[in-house]
């Protein structure tokens, strides 16, 4: 087992992951805690699974250490107590579990080839002219031309208490879905966003986060270090999302940072603006649209899936683990 000894974030102290298949010369660095499983009293993924589950977490809390970031000591960590079925119940709680794990590894593969297929086909379509071979009909435009950047505040101090659907760095650092809170528990302003928005992080330009969200709820909000983007006319919405989804955008939005290196450098919004492309004739957008709107759509699909996959995974341990739901065995 491999648990992180530090994190920026308190949900990343003690996360946890397990090592199947090492086949070559392997090293682990400082900042993780590597446990051996005794296997003649344990199974490893269900220790695995124990300590991903809200449960399993919650117990870690209880060793986290918060001071310029938060942390763990692997003194504390093997002496935590953890709740051990027999080696037969860990094993066929493992298995069921396991089939969560292995629908929601799939579902990120597909997700991912998706994301690569959409920028291929948008690479193929689009980018592969210069202002010196670009077709006639099209027309070299800035980003500020075609979309706009949304600022539409929502500030908690504000607004009566209502759960929100929160996109923010760590979420999307984290498992790339955007957190449900209470308004009270956020203390500072958001932006609002629906789902003709797209959007991309300022901060740290050189790891690209680019979101376009889901709206499960009426009440979606997205961290202010998010650039909240519009199309000014709709058809154009999945285009532009694939165009700030290219490498060219982001070697752009790099080109363009303040600030020290480090975790401080952020790119100026009102700069991404000035991004110049050619902007093809709307049949062609059209035509476009038609190929990457069902990818896009699936990506939404999986997300939810998985999420929901995740929920139903972390429910079911605890009511495997005290016998209210029996485990068939083979």
């Amino acid at each position: 087992m491999l648990f992180a000894r530090q994190s920026l974030a308190l949900e990343g102290a003690g996360k946890c992951s397990v090592v199947t298949v090492v086949d070559e010369p392997t090293v682990f660095e400082s900042h993780l805690i590597r446990a051996r499983v005794d296997t003649s009293k344990a199974n490893p993924y269900f220790i695995y699974h124990y300590f991903n589950s809200y449960y399993g977490r919650e117990h870690i809390k209880t060793i986290v250490e918060q001071v310029a970031a938060a942390g763990i000591r692997g003194s504390d960590l093997i002496r935590l107590n953890v709740p051990c079925p027999t080696l037969e119940e860990q094993k066929h709680i493992a298995e069921i579990l396991n089939r969560f794990d292995d629908k929601i590894e799939l579902n990120q593969k597909i997700t991912e080839n998706l994301e690569r297929q959409a920028q291929v086909v948008f690479r193929e379509h689009f980018f592969d002219f210069t202002k010196d071979n670009l077709p006639s009909e099209w027309e070299i435009t800035r980003l500020g031309d075609v979309a706009t950047i949304s600022k539409e505040i929502f500030n908690p101090a504000k607004e009566a208490e209502t759960l929100l659907e929160h996109y923010s760095i760590p979420a999307f650092d984290e498992m790339r879905f955007p957190a449900f809170e209470l308004s009270t528990s956020i203390k500072s302003n958001k932006f609002i966003v629906d789902a003709d928005c797209f959007m991309i992080s300022k901060l740290n330009p050189t790891t690209k986060r680019v979101w376009r969200p889901y709206c499960i709820s009426d009440k979606a909000v997205c961290s202010t270090e998010f650039i909240v983007y519009k199309a000014q006319e709709q058809q154009y919405t999945d285009f532009l999302y694939s165009l700030i989804d290219s490498e060219g955008f982001s070697d752009f939005m790099c080109s363009h940072v303040t600030g020290s290196t480090g975790s401080r450098q952020r790119t100026t919004p009102s700069d991404t603006l000035q991004f110049e492309f050619g902007l093809p004739p709307a049949e062609e957008i059209s035509a476009f649209t038609a190929i990457v709107r069902p990818m896009y759509q699936q990506i939404r699909v999986n997300a939810i899936e998985n999420d929901r996959l995740k929920r139903l995974r972390d429910t079911l341990l605890p009511k495997l683990m005290a016998g209210e739901i029996e485990v068939l065995q083979k």
